[in-house]
C-alpha cells in the first residue's frame, strides 16, 4: 500500500533540486507537483533510473523533501531530452 504524498512536498522538492527554473511563471504549487511527478515517472518508465535506485536515493533522507528534492536531482542529471 503506498502512502500519500502533498503536493507541496513534490514542489519544495523541485524548487531545492533547482528544476524550478525550467518551468515558467504563474504556476500553481498543484502543477509544479504533477510536473514533479511527470518528471519522475518518465524518468522510471524510459529506464533513466531504476526502481531500487529511487529508493536508495530517497531512504539517505532524512525526510520527504528532503528525498524527492536528491531523487529529482538525480533524475536531472540522467534525462536528456531531444
Amino acid at each position: 500500500m503506498g502512502v500519500k504524498v502533498k503536493g507541496s512536498v513534490f514542489a519544495e522538492g523541485l524548487r531545492r533540486a533547482g528544476l524550478r527554473e525550467c518551468l515558467g511563471g504563474g504556476i500553481t504549487r498543484h502543477a509544479l507537483a504533477d510536473a514533479a511527478e511527470a518528471l519522475i515517472a518518465y524518468a522510471w518508465l524510459n529506464g533513466y533510473v531504476a526502481l531500487d535506485e529511487c529508493v536508495a536515493v530517497m531512504g539517505k533522507t532524512v525526510d520527504a523533501v528532503e528525498g524527492l528534492s536528491a531523487l529529482l536531482a538525480t533524475v536531472k542529471k540522467k534525462v536528456t531530452f531531444p
